[in-house]
């Protein structure tokens, strides 16, 4: 625990362990990397603290999705240092967030059992989070889709992520506008978003879902313009999507005709007012995650004449079967009887293998999708259901959809 033999807890000590980088990542053999997370007591030892415990949100480790009792960093004695240690492969890459407490009923006893009840473990986590702090030691944070802080890990062999080193890119500012749909009742916010005005006719359009979180919480327009700027991406129109809140967002990504009607009969053509694009479906990426991820498919699935491509992370494929294990979501029936799916479209499909219950969901899917489309982009990703892996598979799902004259074979399966 010392660290170039200082005691563990002085203000030296902390230095170094900000100058060293927190958290502290050692590379070992076989691709193993050591992680060890450090959180600061500002109120010192257990002799002046009543924190009982710092629970530790790691995605796709410790998170609501897996089958294992909460993690609690562990107080070294007498000191305001919380540490915790684990091995994750070097090609790993997750957010994570801290939750100091000083109770002792954080969950119920369901949850902390040695086979914990998963809706126990998502409640208990769903009241936490809503304390959660980002990492003090590290410099990169932002708020997740829940709202809450949250902060980075990139371990040393995890995939390059293209245009999002950019972050101070020019780029030329988002139009903000208001949809008021007759078809939904309901008013949201549209921002659309242009890369390039030489042929404005010819550009292809990408609509994604969940736009409030590009917008604003992981702001996606300097590594679009990046991404343009160095030839990997075509100038194009982007028409980002704001959910209202929680429970539109229930109510309209998944599998909902009325969203998909009105988004192609209402806000397109108000799109259309402001900026012009290629209005072949070939050309028309919907791209979403989670409930997100589902929509994507079920647009292009069942409208290929109007979103002829569909870039799909970790799609929630297994609703509205949350607890069904193997039961057939709503999509794969759809799909497996022959309801939707009937013409050939282009689908970039990616989920982490440290989601189970969705990439459960995949393993069944994505077989039934080979048979049916023309064209499948397939990734497993060495990750959980997080932002920060799906902001790279956005950038190489719209880079390989739109690649001109590169088509690959039916199913291009890539392991991260």
């Amino acid at each position: 625990m010392a660290l170039n033999g200082q005691q563990p807890g002085s203000e030296m000590w902390w230095q170094n362990i900000q100058r060293q980088g927190a958290p502290a990542v050692e590379l070992l053999a076989c691709n193993r990397c050591a992680v060890t997370f450090y959180w600061r007591d500002p109120a010192g030892s257990e002799q002046t603290s009543d924190i009982h415990r710092v629970w530790l949100y790691v995605t796709g480790v410790t998170d609501h999705h897996q089958r294992a009792q909460p993690v609690s960093l562990i107080r070294v004695p007498g000191t305001d240092v919380w540490r915790w240690q684990t091995e994750l492969p070097s090609n790993w890459r997750g957010s994570y967030c801290f939750i100091p407490s000083s109770q002792t009923d954080d969950f119920s006893d369901a949850a902390l059992s040695a086979t914990p009840d998963m809706a126990a473990l998502r409640e208990g986590w769903r009241k936490l989070l809503a304390h959660a702090q980002a990492d003090s030691l590290n410099p990169h944070s932002w708020r997740g889709g829940r709202g809450h802080p949250t902060s980075a890990l990139h371990l040393p062999h995890a995939p390059a992520q293209p245009g999002w080193e950019h972050e101070h890119v020019a780029t030329s500012p988002p139009l903000c506008v208001t949809w008021q749909s007759t078809r939904l009742n309901n008013c949201r916010r549209i921002w659309i978003f242009t890369t390039g005005e030489a042929a404005p006719a010819q550009r292809p359009l990408a609509i994604l879902l969940d736009g409030q979180f590009w917008a604003e919480s992981m702001p996606v327009w300097p590594a679009l313009q990046a991404q343009t700027n160095a030839g990997a991406l075509p100038p194009a129109v982007y028409v980002l999507i704001d959910v209202i809140d929680r429970e539109h967002r229930a109510e309209e990504l998944p599998c909902n005709d009325d969203f998909w009607l009105a988004v192609y009969d209402e806000l397109l053509p108000l799109v259309r007012t402001h900026v012009a694009w290629c209005e072949e479906a070939n050309r028309t990426v919907v791209a979403g995650q989670s409930f997100g991820g589902l929509a994507a498919l079920y647009a292009a699935l069942n409208w290929p004449q109007r979103f002829g491509c569909a870039l799909s992370q970790s799609a929630s494929c297994w609703w509205p079967n949350r607890a069904g294990g193997d039961t057939p979501g709503r999509l794969e029936e759809l799909v497996s009887s022959g309801r939707a799916g009937r013409e050939p479209v282009s689908i970039f499909i990616e989920a982490g293998i440290r989601e189970p219950l969705i990439f459960g969901a995949h393993q069944r899917l994505v077989p039934l999708l080979q048979r049916t489309q023309q064209q499948l982009f397939w990734r497993q990703v060495e990750g959980g259901h997080d932002a920060l892996c799906w902001r790279g598979g956005l950038i190489d799902g719209l880079t390989a959809l739109w690649a001109e004259g590169s088509a690959p074979p039916a199913t291009y399966i890539r392991q991260e």
